[in-house]
């Protein structure tokens, strides 16, 4: 009798500490699902983190996803941060072409390289636009500006060396201005540089057209130009080409997740992230800020995040930015 009880015992005990093992590293529909947005609210990063939360909710009602913000220095204190929860199969990180150059710009230790690609997810043309009381009426009007005294045309924008300031710095070199003597003040999201352009306190601004678009269409600021390559709907607003400078760039998020992940837990999250994506909120959401679905997975989704690094180390090099 003795011995069938420890038996019993024994194999409750057993069972226990495999339940405790299942709620580990792995990916667990019962577990909350992470998504890292790494820089502050009011961005880009934080817009998209928060769409897909509720997009994924929306996806499978029985998942369990918060949004939290680790700012600073383009991403890459996030980044460190992923780093470290090698294996862990319930986080996200939102990341983009403002990091692949963050890195670069800020001699990051850690690298894309110590990441799982997961999904690219949309690209989007960047804006430049001026508080509404500035004397720039035109493009024209702020090269001109630019080209009397560089350091008197402030440009707020996001993190050093990020799509942003690449933006500027590409603008500069078309009109003839030395992209190093820019007067770029970079933040860690996009509410506060909308900040500075509602009080007035800088020349200009550039960021994600969804990021600044309704503030345009109140007047509130004004649109000197986007990235497009032609003019985009629903905003009056020039091409830069148009506006007489050849500059054309889109910016573009997606998902990464930890290092070190099982071959089940990449398929898993790859299937939740492609089930996300082809939920009707997300495609709202898509429509509504205007960004482009550019949704892709896999191997494709990592021989891209491989190309962008070699691309953007060259840009901000000519620019510049890094030595």
């Amino acid at each position: 009798m003795r011995l069938r009880v420890f038996a019993a015992l024994a194999a409750l005990s057993l069972g226990a500490l495999t339940a405790c093992g299942d709620t580990g590293g792995g990916t667990s529909a019962n577990a909350t699902l992470r998504i890292m947005a790494p820089a502050a609210p009011g961005g880009g990063w934080d817009q998209t983190s928060r769409v897909a939360e509720q997009a994924l909710k929306a996806a499978d009602p029985q998942r369990k996803v918060e949004v939290y913000n680790v700012p600073g220095a383009g991403g890459t204190i996030g980044l460190a941060q992923l780093a470290g929860e090698k294996g862990n199969g319930n986080l996200l990180m939102t990341m983009g072409l403002v990091m692949v150059g963050a890195i670069e710009q800020n001699k990051s230790k850690v690298s894309l390289a110590e990441t799982t690609p997961i999904a690219k997810l949309t690209e989007e043309y960047e804006i430049v636009v001026v508080p509404a009381e500035s004397p720039f009426k035109s493009l024209a009007d702020m090269v001109a500006a630019w080209k009397a005294d560089p350091a008197k045309v402030s440009i707020s924008g996001g993190s050093a060396g990020g799509t942003d300031h690449i933006v500027a710095g590409l603008m500069a070199k078309a009109a003839g201005v030395d992209p190093k003597q820019v007067n770029y003040i970079a933040h860690s999201g996009g509410g506060e540089a909308l900040n500075e352009l509602l009080g007035n306190k800088v020349s200009a601004g550039i960021s994600g057209v969804g990021e600044f678009a309704e503030h345009v269409k109140s007047g509130k600021l004004r649109a000197l130009g986007v990235t497009a390559g032609e003019r985009l709907p629903d905003l009056d607003a020039p091409t830069l080409k148009e506006a007489g400078l050849d500059v054309e760039l889109s910016n573009w998020r997606g998902f990464v997740a930890p290092a070190g992940l099982s071959d089940a837990d990449k398929q898993a999250l790859t299937d939740l992230v492609t089930k996300m994506h082809d939920a009707q909120p997300w495609k709202d959401a898509v429509a509504k800020n205007g960004w482009i679905d550019s949704f892709q997975t896999g191997q494709q989704f990592a021989d891209y995040l491989a190309a962008e690094q070699t691309r953007v180390k060259a840009i901000i090099a000519e620019m510049g930015l890094v030595s």
